[in-house]
């Protein structure tokens, strides 16, 4: 099954319902650290019911900092994130409290490529030549150039874990 097309230029793309019920069983699965390596679940507080919303998500260690890569671009756990300073939760075999610093545009492409590069290392060149296509709208094996062009569509957040 194809990965959902989030490549369109929009500020918002939801997620296919498919998708939304796959979260059901990633959740349990990454907080349980039974997913792979890099997964976690993300918890936010929702900014209009003050309820914890959960996302399983991959992160990226790029340059010794742990990353989120938002693929759907302005998703509601970035609006969500955002309204809320950044404070959230990421679990995985325990949870830990993190604060999310969101990084600006002209920084985003060289985690964007690292998060493509081990896409490669953890699926395969097929797998990985699908993600950069239906989450970037991008080639298989895209150019910083060409990831630069994007970048600006896709937040991404610095992970900085509290004590």
């Amino acid at each position: 099954m194809d990965p959902q097309n989030y490549a369109a230029r929009r500020s918002y793309r939801p997620p296919a319902a498919w998708y939304q019920r796959l979260n059901h069983v990633g959740i349990p699965l990454t907080s349980l650290g039974l997913a792979p390596h890099d997964a976690v679940t993300l918890v936010v507080r929702g900014r209009t019911t003050g309820k914890p919303r959960r996302i399983p998500i991959l992160r990226t260690r790029y340059q010794g900092d742990d990353y989120l890569v938002a693929l759907a671009g302005e998703a509601q756990w970035v609006r969500n994130v955002r309204a809320d300073s950044g404070r959230a939760l990421v679990r995985r075999r325990g949870t830990r409290r993190v604060h999310l610093e969101e990084i600006q545009p002209p920084d985003r492409p060289a985690v964007i490529a690292e998060y493509l590069r081990r896409g490669r290392e953890r699926s395969g060149s097929s797998a990985a030549a699908k993600q950069a296509q239906f989450y970037f709208g991008l080639e298989a094996e895209p150019t910083l150039q060409e990831i630069e062009a994007i970048a600006p569509y896709y937040p991404v957040f610095r992970i900085c874990y509290q004590t």
